[in-house]
């Protein structure tokens, strides 16, 4: 189902898909690739919006800091310095995190319009990025579909092609909170990451990834996600073809449960605490896979460097259960 959900101020209309398929609804927005809501049963049959979500555009506009359930690009995570090198030329970018360059610059994918046309069981959104978009180099086609398979998993399939060397990290930025409400400090999760990247006070990877043996980032085993979290996990995995599960996050008091698989190496943990908007610290939990931060700068980590004449994939799926 299509239905118009608003305006933008250059009178460009912004447009809300419903998706609903194995007991779970799914509403996704033409304006920044947003996943506005996603509603799944508990353990008793009663639905619930599992993710953070506002309910009108406006709301959207004038509260973009925490990038609800937006489609980030081009470059999911902070770059250092605003800047980075690609055969011997160095591209600046804008500012938009103290002196770093973070999710894609001020005016990146999820501030912008998509065009949206119905595939089965979901929607492709598409646009092009121009060559200079927020400063990245290269005229980037690039495209996210959202389908839901017959057990109601979500499946987020991105692809981009470019025609000039360029750097793509493209994630989803839904915040999950699997009560429906209230704070998630008492969630239970699991990541299937023997390293995390430590981070400067500018959250800039700083260093070699670490052992998180002994350390507060030792998800290996289930455990109460807490807070002060904003890190990339490595995950033991590494890149795959296709997507492999990585995450479990549950809440014991309604029973679900949500597992995330990824074709990505790593998996940015958000534990809001510094939300903002019309969102309380703690009310979700980010779970964005993706590329590690500040890649272009580390030959060092997974490369995110896109060619022409090759295809940037990746794909994350989110499944839905719950637990007596």
């Amino acid at each position: 189902m299509t239905q118009r959900f608003g305006t933008l101020s250059d009178g460009t209309p912004v447009h809300r898909w419903t998706l609903e398929r194995g007991g779970v609804r799914v509403r996704v927005l033409s304006y920044g690739g947003i996943v506005q809501s996603v509603e799944v049963p508990d353990r008793d049959g009663r639905p619930a919006d599992v993710v953070l979500g506002l309910p009108d555009l406006e709301g959207y506009l004038s509260n973009p800091g925490p990038y609800l359930g937006a489609l980030i690009g081009r470059y999911a995570n902070r770059i250092a310095g605003a800047r980075f090198p690609i055969d011997g030329r160095t591209y600046a970018l804008e500012p938009n995190d103290g002196p770093n360059a973070l999710h894609g610059g001020a005016g990146g994918f999820d501030k912008r319009p998509w065009d949206g046309e119905p595939v089965e069981h979901g929607i492709r959104l598409s646009r092009v990025s121009p060559h200079g978009e927020e400063g990245f180099p290269g005229r980037l086609e690039v495209s996210a579909t959202y389908t839901l398979d017959a057990d109601g998993a979500l499946r987020i399939a991105y692809e981009a092609v470019t025609d000039a060397p360029t750097v793509v990290n493209l994630t989803n930025h839904s915040y999950w909170n699997l009560a429906g409400s209230g704070n998630t400090g008492r969630h239970e999760l699991r990541i299937a990451a023997s390293r995390f990247t430590p981070v400067d006070g500018d959250l800039i990877p700083a260093g070699a990834p670490r052992d998180v043996d002994g350390t507060r980032f030792d998800f290996r085993a289930a455990r109460t996600t807490g807070s002060g979290y904003d890190h990339n996990f490595v995950l033991d995995k590494g890149v795959t073809g296709t997507p492999v599960e990585v995450a479990e996050l549950h809440d014991p008091a309604s029973g679900r449960v949500l597992t995330v698989a990824t074709t990505e190496p790593g998996l940015q943990l958000y534990t809001a605490d510094h939300i903002g908007g019309p969102s309380t610290p703690g009310a979700g939990i980010a779970l964005e896979t993706q590329h590690f931060p500040d890649s272009p700068n580390r030959p060092d980590f997974p490369s995110t460097l896109l060619r022409p004449g090759a295809v940037y994939r990746s794909r994350t799926v989110y499944r839905f259960g719950v637990r007596a």
